[in-house]
């Protein structure tokens, strides 16, 4: 474990924030933490400072320059500095507050108390290294679209997370009433996320298997095709895991496709449509859009 961390501090535009989150993840962040500051947002990404590796904040700089010119708003600012690993563990906590999502979810952090007889479901998360928190766009949309999935209606529904994160849309899946998910992620550090997530909430092991992978190892656990699958990743994954997640799913299989900026929405739609899938709508946030579908056999 390393003893320090990188802070990186970007100062946006509140129009690039979802889009700097993104870039940070790839960039290797694993925490991310975002407050105003008047007209401007001030995101904060922690990285650890490993032996022998080098930042190419050049690289980053170019690619927060390039997505601010695209979309007409101010170049972002980027400054980074060396903290404590103590530091780093506390500091992002202090700016994620309860969040209201939907209709019926309230995303909790896991150090805060629960409010008192609370009406809508919680989720209890800390999501450690993991991609999830509930801050996130593509997460609020998909939250809010399995708010509409029948699960009540359709009870003993059999559930794929594809690129599961913390494991909060698994969680909200089951928590609405989806008899059991399995949850994969091809990143070791969000597999121990979302079984630390799930003990959290008090879920079965048996409700909710997470394992290293993706949409291979859920067709080995597999006892039978699935009802529904939720899947936020970027857009040429999807597009690329389309043939195999088609192939675990049933003619009557819902699916909530996320991780898509709105001008990509027209080619995943295109790439599920030749893998058999029909979109039912499309919802936006910010630039960022979820496409909810069903099978075309149904």
């Amino acid at each position: 474990m390393t003893n320090s961390w990188w802070e990186l501090q970007i100062l946006c535009d509140p129009a690039l924030e979802d889009s700097i989150f993104w870039r940070l993840e790839d960039f290797g962040s694993r925490g991310t933490a975002s407050e105003g500051k008047g007209d401007l947002c001030l995101v904060k990404a922690y990285l650890p400072k490993l032996p022998g590796a080098t930042l190419d904040l050049e690289l980053l700089s170019s690619q927060l320059h390039e997505d601010a010119v695209c979309v007409g708003s101010p170049i972002p600012t980027l400054s980074c500095e060396l903290i404590n690993e103590e530091d780093w563990a506390t500091s992002w906590k202090q700016y994620w507050q309860p969040e209201k999502i939907g209709d019926r979810f309230l995303i909790n952090p896991a150090w805060l108390p629960i409010p008192a007889a609370p009406e809508r479901l919680v989720i209890l998360l800390d999501p450690g290294v993991a991609f999830g928190t509930g801050n996130h766009a593509t997460t609020q949309l998909c939250l809010e679209s399995l708010e509409k999935v029948d699960f009540q209606g359709k009870s003993g529904q059999l559930v794929a997370d594809i690129g599961c994160g913390s494991g909060i849309l698994s969680i909200g899946a089951l928590l609405l009433g989806a008899k059991k998910v399995y949850a994969v992620d091809t990143d070791p550090l969000a597999v121990q996320s979302t079984v630390s997530n799930r003990d959290m909430n008090r879920i079965s092991p048996v409700s909710l298997v997470p394992a290293e992978g993706s949409v291979d190892m859920v067709m080995e656990g597999l006892q039978e095709p699935v009802d529904g699958i939720v899947c936020n990743i970027l857009a040429d994954v999807i597009i690329q895991l389309l043939p195999q997640m088609s192939n675990i799913t049933k003619p009557s299989s819902w699916g909530i496709f996320s991780g898509i900026l709105v001008e990509q929405s027209q080619t995943v739609a295109d790439a599920l449509e030749k893998n058999g899938w029909i979109v039912d709508n499309l919802l936006k946030k910010k630039e960022w859009c979820c496409l909810n579908v069903r099978r075309s056999q149904s």
